[in-house]
């Protein structure tokens, strides 16, 4: 079903697991990621940025997603990652999608609170989910660059304060972790974590997943994480593939012939992932 972050988060927690939200970096790998999750027995959540979603087309994004919900049978969020113009955000409400993050993270508190209301305010009147942020996530993800000394970390008292005065649906938490970082991983504060997770009552997000630790994942989603943002690892696997594949390929060979590996590549990343995220061995121990 073509559904909500809303939805699917509502489900999460009562199971305990986290729903991966995978960047699609282009539409040749939308196809396989939706695959993945469908062979995984788990939702979905497609995220692309603003700049990805114009380059394709909002309505292209739309149209697969929803073919394919329906086709392989698999719930699909459909979401809007790190905008920060209401346009942008507006654009991609009214042309489909189901699930919109407005980033304030930059804003002072109470600008962040007054604009990112806006933004719920009509989402949710169009049935479309809302995803903020407080704290500021490091490194840099669509030329927004985030350095060491210029993280903040999410303050629980201003949490509280910004769930009740927006309303938003999910809330993304700066913990320690960084977008772009793949060759090496982050320590996440599982402290801080657990006080805004006993502080608040909605979902939280981790950004810049690719950069933590898998053995820390549980952890984290036991402390109320889940959505759980992973972009950069499947960029650097589809790239480098991709590098194989065109160095090795006579120029009049399909072009399916050097994508369809790129696209595996992907695929497989995605569904080792969502096996962590269904954090199956602590569902496990809580039937029993």
């Amino acid at each position: 079903m073509y559904t909500t972050l809303k939805e699917v988060t509502s489900r999460a927690e009562e199971l305990n697991y986290t729903v991966g939200a995978f960047n699609a970096h282009n539409l040749e790998m939308l196809p396989d990621m939706i695959r993945a999750a469908k062979e995984q027995g788990s939702p979905i959540i497609i995220q692309t940025s603003i700049d990805t979603a114009k380059y394709i087309g909002h309505e292209n994004f739309v149209a697969v997603c929803k073919s394919m919900a329906t086709k392989e049978m698999v719930d699909v969020v459909l979401h809007l990652d790190h905008a920060r113009n209401f346009d942008d955000i507006k654009e991609a409400i009214d042309k489909g999608y189901t699930s919109v993050m407005f980033d304030g993270s930059h804003l002072p508190l109470k600008e962040n609170i007054m604009k990112t209301r806006a933004v719920v305010e009509y989402a949710h009147k169009h049935g479309v989910s809302v995803e903020g942020e407080l704290g500021t996530i490091g490194g840099t993800e669509e030329g927004i660059h985030v350095g060491e000394d210029d993280k903040v970390y999410t303050d629980p008292k201003d949490a509280v304060e910004f769930v009740k005065a927006t309303r938003v649906d999910a809330l993304a938490v700066a913990i320690g972790t960084n977008h772009g970082q793949y060759k090496s991983k982050t320590e996440v504060n599982l402290p801080l974590l657990k006080e805004i997770n006993a502080a608040v009552d909605v979902p939280l997000v981790i950004h810049g997943g690719t950069g933590v630790n898998e053995h820390d994942i549980q952890e984290l989603i036991n402390n109320g994480i889940r959505k759980f943002n992973v972009g950069t690892e499947l960029l650097v696997a589809w790239t480098r593939k991709a590098k194989e594949t065109f160095e090795e390929t006579k120029e009049t060979k399909s072009l399916r012939h050097n994508i369809i590996p790129c696209n595996q590549a992907v695929k497989e990343i995605v569904k080792h992932k969502i096996t962590i995220f269904m954090n199956v061995e602590d569902r496990t121990l809580a039937l029993r």
